[in-house]
């Protein structure tokens, strides 16, 4: 089956590269001030169980990546080794998932960003909704830039704004400490949160511990696509966690839970405490991580629709590049989407509550992207890896392959829980609004024809298109 040859990405990202943006788009920072306040009210003191409850198997996914990136290297990624492994209504499935898990993360980035540089620069005053619309319009457009330019340019920017981000942590965490016995506080923490508070919370802490995977969906611009995507993912994983494990404990034990318990900023909380009268200290190392968050979040999302466009999923302008090499419209589009999100949040008060439940899927979309990504792996490893890989016979993944049994039971279980406990929290609508996308993702995984060809990226030889499922090497 014969079309025009596909568009191609420049392959310029080295290991150094991929690192910095597999760190920077977790943006812990930023993550921290955002999800970190309803976090810490669900689980309370053992915010840090939470977080250890969803780290254990997206560690455990990094290497599962870096395994299915050494197979399938490819800009689609979570999609495309569905394809390879599991077939095209599996594909198609999961498309809709991926896509819903990272859009519905745009908007939660793009009002912040507005918000924390309203406070900048107007500390004691009340933002208009004009202006936050102003600001937020500001902050897409600025997320556009880099992206549009090219992927050597969007890895120069994350590294500029990793490393101011990094320095202020540093300096951060340093002065804590060192305060820690005059900030230490026996405030009356509430006591220990029902198992219940605490599961919610692991569901919400994969916002937080997501990110790290964008080497992935870089795969096709790495100078070496099947050695080094999914190897910086592992980094930047560990990274997180390492982030998560000092700083939450010094945010409780350095502030009084009257100021963080239903605060939905407590990073911002806490540092103030660190750094008295001195907010824009704070600031501006968060916007600067918000920024980092709001363009490689929508650098992972373009890769998914120009991957489905390609594959002629999606429209093909979906596939459109300009003069350096980018994908525009699957980069103009979602961030365009996202601002008008934003936009009716801001004046249409009425529908607020509907957004806050529709964007807090998120986390329930980003754990079943990796549970789908871990079932394509048992699989893989199971059924396939022997029979249909001839270097199959040199090794055989053993560990991994428990390791893939593992997290996927582990993410089913908090998917299945999340759904019977997240209306208990968050309102009925929540499993409403859930179903309604994944009914939505079944419709389109068992429409089309099954027998449509789809892209394969090869390091070697140059990009080619297949109908074989998977592709015999």
């Amino acid at each position: 089956m014969k079309h025009a040859p596909s568009p191609k990405f420049q392959q310029v990202f080295r290991l150094s590269d991929l690192t910095s943006l597999s760190i920077s788009s977790v943006g812990p920072l930023f993550s921290i001030a955002a999800a970190g306040g309803v976090m810490i009210h669900l689980a309370g003191p053992d915010v840090m169980i939470a977080v250890i409850i969803i780290a254990i198997p997206l560690l455990a996914s990094a290497f599962i990546f870096r395994l299915l990136n050494q197979h399938f290297p490819n800009a689609g990624a979570s999609y495309h080794w569905g394809r390879q492994v599991m077939g095209p209504g599996y594909a198609r499935f999961q498309a809709i998932v991926v896509i819903t898990a990272y859009f519905a993360s745009l908007p939660p980035i793009v009002m912040p960003a507005a918000q924390y540089s309203w406070v900048l620069f107007f500390p004691r005053q009340h933002p208009p909704s004009l202006d936050l619309f102003i600001i937020s319009a500001f902050w897409v457009l600025f997320a556009m830039t880099p992206l549009l330019m090219g992927s050597r340019p969007t890895a120069r920017f994350t590294q500029v704004f990793l490393s101011v981000e990094f320095s202020s942590l540093a300096i951060l965490t340093v002065v804590a400490l060192i305060r820690l016995p005059s900030l230490h506080t026996l405030a009356n923490h509430e006591p220990i949160q029902s198992w219940t508070n605490i599961l919610l919370a692991a569901v919400i802490a994969s916002t937080i511990m997501d990110g790290w995977e964008i080497d992935s969906y870089a795969a096709e611009e790495a100078k070496a696509p099947k050695k080094d995507p999914g190897l910086s993912g592992i980094f930047g994983a560990l990274f997180a966690l390492g982030t998560y494990a000092v700083l939450f404990p010094l945010i409780l034990q350095e502030t009084p839970w009257g100021a963080i318990g239903h605060n939905p900023d407590p990073l911002t909380a806490w540092a103030f405490r660190v750094f008295p009268s001195a907010h824009w200290l704070i600031l501006l190392p968060i916007l600067v991580s918000t920024a980092g968050s709001l363009w490689l979040t929508t650098y992972i999302l373009s890769r998914i629709l120009f991957a489905l466009g390609r594959d002629h999923l999606l429209p093909r302008p979906f596939t459109r590049m300009n003069t350096r090499k980018a994908p525009q419209w699957s980069i103009i589009l979602p961030l365009t989407l996202s601002l008008s999100v934003v936009s009716l949040e801001l004046w249409l008060p009425s529908l607020d509550r509907l957004f806050q439940v529709v964007l807090s899927s998120a986390g329930f979309f980003l754990t079943m992207e990796f549970f789908l990504d871990s079932l394509s792996a048992s699989w893989f490893l199971t059924k396939l890896h022997r029979h249909q890989w001839p270097h199959a016979n040199d090794h055989r993944h053993g560990l991994l392959r428990l390791l893939s049994y593992f997290t996927s039971s582990v993410l089913l279980v908090l998917l299945v829980l999340f759904l019977f406990l997240a209306p208990r929290v968050m309102g009925a609508g929540i499993d409403w609004i859930t179903a309604g996308i994944v009914a939505i993702a079944v419709v389109f995984a068992v429409s089309g024809r099954r027998d449509t060809a789809f892209h394969v990226f090869e390091a070697a030889e140059g990009s080619e298109l297949t109908t074989q499922e998977p592709k015999t090497r």
